[in-house]
C-alpha cells in the first residue's frame, strides 16, 4: 500500500497472539473496515462460547483477530476444570436432540425479536436527525449489530452438528462422498434460495397489468421500484412488504463496506423480474436422491438413516437463516446510518466522499459529527483505497506456530467423540477447498451442486460489480455469503475460489438447482471475464472453452 507521502509500505503480518492463526477467506475474502474489526471480535467470541458450552464441546469457542484488516481465527480449548461438565453435557446432545431446543428458541424468540428490532430501527429516518441524535442512532445501530453478531454465532452448532453427524454415519455405511450426501439436504433451506412469505406474495403482481408494464419498462430501476411501491391496492403493499424485508440487507459479505439491496436497484429489479416470471428449479428430485442413497445403506441401519436425515434436514435452514435474519440485516442498517453521517460530512467538506465514513470506527464517526479533526479526510481515503486494492490472496493462510492436528477422539467417551466428530466434519465441509491438481484448461474444485452448464464467466470481485451480471452468467468469485441469495435467480452456475461443500455458495447452488463448483483456489486468477466455460457440478470441474 502507499502512504500519504507516496511511499510504498510492504505489509507485515505478525501473529496477533500465541498459537496458530488461520486466515478466513471464505467469509472475508477482502480486508475489513476499521468499524468491523473493532466491533466483531467480542460478540463473535461470546456467541461461539455459547454454542460450545451448550453442546458440551471441548473448546471454549473461537477467537477472531485482525491483521492488516484480514480475519485470522483460532480455536480456544475448554478450561480444564470444565471438562467433566462438558462430558456430561455432551452425553445429552444426541439423547435429547438438543438442537431442537435451539431451533424452537430461534423460531419462537430470537428470530421474531430480531426482525422486530430491525424494523423498529429501520423506521427511523437518519437523515432527519440532528448531529447529536444521529450520533446516538449510530451507537444504537452498532449495539444492535453487535448483538446480532453474537446471535449469528450462537446458533452455529445447531445447524452443523446434525448435518455433520449425518455425514459421519452415512459416509461410514455407504462410502459415498459428502457432495453426494449433502445433495439430500436440497429443499430444506428455502431462505438460501431467497425464500420468504413476502417473496411468494410478490409473485402475485404478475396478475396486475399496470405492475407488469412498470416491471418490464426500461425506466431508471430506482424509479421503477418506487413506482411499484406506490401502486394502489394489494400490489403496492406486496412490493413494499418485499422491499422492506430485503431492501436494507447487505447483498454480499458481513461488513458495512458492502452495499445493500436498495443501493443496487438494477440488480434488485432484475432479480424481482425473474422471481415474478417464475424459475424452474432444475436437477433430480430430492426424494429420488434420498431413495437412491437409502438403498445403499445396510438394511439394519436404514431406520437410523431415516432419523439422521430427518434431523439434518430439520435444522439445515439455520445455516443461512441465522445470518440473513441477524447480522446481515443489522449490518445494512448500520451502513445506512453511517452513510447518512457520511453525506453530511461530505457536504461540509470534512471527508472526500460519503462512502469513506465506513472506514471510520464508531467513536471516530461520532467524533467527526461533533467536529473532530481526526481522522483526516486523507486518512479515511487511504483506508478505503487499501481495502479496494487488497484481497485475501495478499495475506498468508497461517500465522504463528504450525497448526496442530485435531486430538485423537479414540480416548474420549463415545458421546463426546461423536459430537466432536460431527462438528469437525461440518467445519471441514465449510472451509475445506479442493486440493486436486488443475490442467491447462480444466480446473478442479469440489462438486457442490450437480449438473452441467455452459455460459460466459462473469468475474465479480465484489458487490460494486453486480450490475455486470446478466441472466445466465456463470458467477466467478472468491466466495459468497448468505446475503448474496437475492441475486442468485440471475445465474446459470457458480464457481468460487474458496469454501467447501457447506459454504454458502454451495448451499445456494443446491437450493437453486444450478451447477456449482467451489474451492477451486485459483479460478478467479485463471479464467478471464467473459470467457465461455463449462461448469460440471457433478464432477467438480470447470473447463475453459474460449
Amino acid at each position: 500500500m502507499t502512504d500519504g507521502a507516496g511511499t510504498t509500505n510492504v505489509l507485515q503480518f505478525e501473529p496477533p497472539g500465541p498459537g496458530p492463526w488461520r486466515l478466513d477467506p471464505v467469509h472475508f475474502p477482502r480486508p475489513l473496515t476499521r468499524y468491523f474489526t473493532e466491533t466483531h471480535p467480542a460478540p463473535f467470541a461470546r456467541g461461539t462460547n455459547d454454542f460450545a458450552r451448550f453442546y458440551g464441546l471441548l473448546i471454549d469457542g473461537l477467537e477472531d483477530r485482525y491483521v492488516n484488516g484480514f480475519s485470522y481465527g483460532q480455536i480456544k480449548p475448554a478450561p480444564e476444570a470444565e471438562i467433566p461438565e462438558r462430558f456430561a453435557r455432551a452425553e445429552e446432545v444426541f439423547a435429547k436432540k438438543l438442537w431442537r431446543e435451539q431451533l424452537r428458541e430461534w423460531d419462537e424468540t430470537s428470530k421474531p425479536n430480531a426482525i422486530a428490532e430491525h424494523r423498529e430501527i429501520q423506521s427511523v429516518d437518519p437523515e432527519s436527525l440532528d448531529d447529536d441524535d444521529l450520533a446516538a442512532y449510530l451507537r444504537r445501530c452498532r449495539d444492535h449489530h453487535a448483538a446480532m453478531m453474537a446471535q449469528h454465532m450462537r446458533y452455529t452448532a445447531g445447524a452443523m452438528i446434525p448435518t455433520g453427524d449425518f455425514l459421519a454415519h452415512v459416509g461410514d455405511w455407504t462410502g459415498l462422498s459428502h457432495a453426494e450426501l449433502l445433495g439430500l439436504m436440497r429443499g430444506a433451506a428455502p431462505v438460501s434460495a431467497g425464500g420468504s412469505a413476502e417473496l411468494e406474495q410478490l409473485k402475485t403482481i404478475a396478475q396486475d397489468p399496470d405492475a407488469m408494464k412498470l416491471l418490464e419498462s426500461d425506466d431508471d430501476p430506482a424509479t421503477v421500484l418506487d413506482s411499484l411501491r406506490a401502486l394502489g391496492g394489494d400490489t403496492g403493499a406486496v412490493v413494499a412488504g418485499y422491499l422492506d424485508l430485503v431492501g436494507h440487507r447487505l447483498l454480499d459479505g458481513f461488513d458495512i463496506s458492502e452495499p445493500t439491496a436498495l443501493e443496487m436497484p438494477d440488480a434488485l429489479l432484475r432479480s424481482i423480474r425473474v422471481a415474478v416470471s417464475g424459475r424452474d428449479v432444475k436437477g433430480a428430485d430430492v426424494d429420488d436422491l434420498i431413495a437412491g442413497v437409502r438403498e445403499q445403506v445396510p438394511e439394519a441401519n436404514r431406520e437410523e438413516f431415516d432419523a439422521l436425515l430427518a434431523e439434518a434436514r430439520l435444522t439445515y435452514r439455520l445455516r443461512d437463516e441465522r445470518g440473513v435474519y441477524s447480522d446481515i440485516w443489522a449490518s445494512g442498517l448500520m451502513r445506512r446510518a453511517a452513510l447518512a453521517a457520511g453525506r453530511r460530512l461530505a457536504e461540509r467538506g470534512r471527508i472526500d466522499e460519503p462512502e469513506h465514513i465506513v472506514d471510520a470506527g464508531i467513536d471516530e464517526m461520532c467524533a467527526l459529527l461533533a467536529g473532530a479533526e481526526a481522522p483526516s479526510a486523507q486518512e479515511l481515503a487511504a483506508r478505503a483505497e487499501y481495502r479496494a486494492t487488497h484481497t485475501a490472496k495478499d495475506a498468508p493462510p497461517f500465522l504463528g506456530s504450525p497448526p496442530e492436528p485435531p486430538p485423537d477422539p479414540s480416548g474420549l467417551p463415545p458421546d463426546v467423540a461423536r459430537v466432536m466428530r460431527a462438528t469437525g466434519l461440518a467445519l471441514d465441509s465449510l472451509f475445506g477447498s479442493s486440493e486436486a491438481e488443475h490442467e491447462a484448461d480444466r480446473l478442479r474444485g469440489l462438486a457442490a451442486s450437480p449438473g452441467v452448464y455452459e455460459g460466459p464467466a462473469r468475474l465479480v470481485a465484489g458487490p460494486s460489480e453486480f450490475a455486470r451480471i446478466e441472466q445466465g452468467d456463470v458467477l466467478l468469485t472468491a466466495a459468497t455469503t448468505e446475503a448474496f441469495n437475492i441475486l442468485l435467480p440471475l445465474l446459470g452456475a457458480i464457481v468460487t475460489d474458496n469454501g467447501g461443500l457447506l459454504s454458502h455458495s454451495a448451499i445456494v447452488a443446491r437450493e437453486y438447482g444450478i451447477p456449482g463448483v467451489v474451492g477451486t483456489r485459483e479460478a478467479t486468477e485463471r479464467i478471464t471475464d467473459g470467457t465461455r466455460v463449462r461448469v460440471d457440478g457433478t464432477a467438480g470441474e470447470v473447463t475453459v472453452l474460449g
